[in-house]
Order: C-alpha cells, then structure tokens, then sequence
C-alpha cells in the first residue's frame, strides 16, 4: 500500500522500524540509568542538596528575582526589536535604494556580530559615554544587544516571509489601485504574519535563553546569574543547574505553546467557509446551470 507522500512499510520494514525502537529505547534507558547512578556515587542525589529547594528562601531571595529579571530582560527585547525588524525587514524591499541600501547593511551587519560581543560593546559603550549608573548598566547592555541582533534576523524573517507570498497578491492589489503601503500593510503583512510566526516564536525563545550570556559575562543578575550565588551558598552546583534548566524548558514551553495556539487561531480565522468542490461536483453545477438556462428559456 503506498500515499502520496511515502510508501508503506512493508512486513521487513515494520520488523525493521521495532527492532530500531526498540535499541533506541534500550539505549536511552541506559543512558538515564548510567546519569543517576554517575550522580548517585558522586553524591548528588542526597536530600541536602535538592531540601532548599522545596524551602521559599531559595526561591524568594534567589531564584524568582532571578526569573523576574530574565523575563524583564526578554520582554523589553521582544517589544523593542519585534517592530524594529519589521520596519527594516519592510524597508529592504522599498523600491527606493535609498531606503532598501541602508536597511540591507544595518541587516547584515549586526546579524554578523555575534551577540554576546553586542552586549559587551554596549556595556563599554554606556558605562564611557553615558550617564547610566552601574547598577542599570547591565540591564542595558544584555537589552541592547538582545535588539540589535534579534531585530536584524526578524528582519530577515519578515522579508523571507512577504517574498513567499504569491506575487499575484501584489498585483491583485495594484490593479485596483492601492498605493504600496496599502498593499503591505492591509495585504502582505496580515497573510505573512501566520507564515512567519514559527520563526518569530523560535527568534523569540533564543532571546530568553540568550539572557544568560549577560549574567555570565556582565554580571546581570538573570536566572542563571542568580543561580550561581544559591549554589555558592548551598553548595549544590549540579541540583541548582538543573532546577534552572527545567525553569527554561517550563518557560520556553509556554512561549511556544501560546505561539502554536495563537497560530491555529489565526489559521481558522483565515479559513475560508466555502466548501472545496471535486471535479465531479464542478460538472453537476455546470449541468445544473445550463439545466436551469434551458428550463427559463422554456417558460418564457
């Protein structure tokens, strides 16, 4: 028996397929039974390591500060460079090369930068050049380059995303006299946006994750920043790192989540109502038409 897309196994395949989940599934048990007992004999597991973590001074002088300061972090990343890569994603394609230029080498070039360099440049940059205190400075530097760079990828997201549309939309919309503008802002944009929200949504989980890299390397007290200073009091380095990455699995889950929510949601809006018509059902209309043509030209 075979699809459309793939043929189906047959009876040497199917044994094939169980024998491969089978190892498959072996060897991940395997592999989770030698990560506890490697655990276990070093000492990781006993109840003093993980007991302050089901205490509410871990969390409330270290952990949910953290979190809060992650999500501030990320949150004002998001809504700073969500416009921002929409506007130079739309101004690389003006038809103006005044405006398509400038926006193609801002794109390109901080998409070059590595991010972690961005947030270090700012950093010198606000603590030589400006009047930020030392204590804000971090939050800055980790927000500044979190938007530099996210906005030039959403840039070309944004692009990658209205160039996918059928060119056909654009001269739908020009033969009944749109201006541009009213074409990319009441056509392209609202049809790109189901298309492109995947990858906004992957952009927007490497932002949260990316976070980190300030309270590695600037000192911004984030989750993982905040983890640090736990474990050094606790002493459960390798219980701390593993509640945080849970934390982040749980939060970029949720974004995703909503993200995958929000998409059906869009889609269904979009659906159309009309029912999808075969060939055969085309010929029964086109029969009855002219049925009903011959019928009104007898009466008459």
């Amino acid at each position: 028996m075979t699809s459309v897309l793939y043929d189906a196994p047959g009876p040497r395949a199917k044994r094939r397929n169980v024998i491969l989940s089978v190892v498959f599934v072996a060897v991940l048990a395997l592999a989770l039974w030698w990560i506890y007992k490697t655990m276990d004999d070093k000492g990781q597991l006993e109840w003093s390591l993980w007991k302050p973590f089901t205490q509410s001074e871990a969390w409330t002088t270290y952990l949910l500060p953290g979190l809060a300061d992650t999500l501030k972090a990320a949150a004002l990343s998001m809504v700073i460079a969500l416009p921002l890569g929409a506007f130079l994603g739309i101004a690389r394609l003006s038809d103006h090369r005044w405006v398509r230029v400038p926006a193609a080498v801002v794109v390109e070039f901080f998409r070059a930068i590595p991010v972690l360099l961005l947030m270090l440049f700012a950093n010198e940059f606000f603590a030589r050049s400006t009047d930020v205190s030392s204590s804000d400075r971090p939050l800055y530097a980790v927000v500044t380059g979190l938007v530099l760079y996210n906005a030039s990828v959403l840039a070309e997201v944004v692009r990658a995303g209205i160039l996918a549309l059928p060119k056909g939309q654009s001269e739908a919309a020009q033969a009944i006299g749109l201006r541009k503008s009213q074409t990319m802002t009441n056509i392209l944009l609202p049809q790109a946006v189901t298309a492109m929200l995947p990858a906004i949504v992957s952009q927007l989980v490497v932002i949260v994750k990316d976070t980190a890299l300030g309270g590695v390397m600037l000192g911004f007290t984030e989750l993982l920043n905040s983890r640090g200073t736990l474990a050094a009091n606790y002493a459960n380095v390798i219980p701390s790192f593993i509640v945080v990455a849970l934390i982040f699995i749980v939060l970029n889950f949720t974004l995703t989540s909503f993200a995958s929510w929000l998409e059906g949601r869009l889609r269904r809006s979009k659906r159309s109502t009309g029912a999808v018509l075969g060939a055969g059902d085309v010929d029964d209309l086109n029969a009855a038409e002219v049925g009903g043509t011959y019928g009104t030209g007898a009466d008459q």
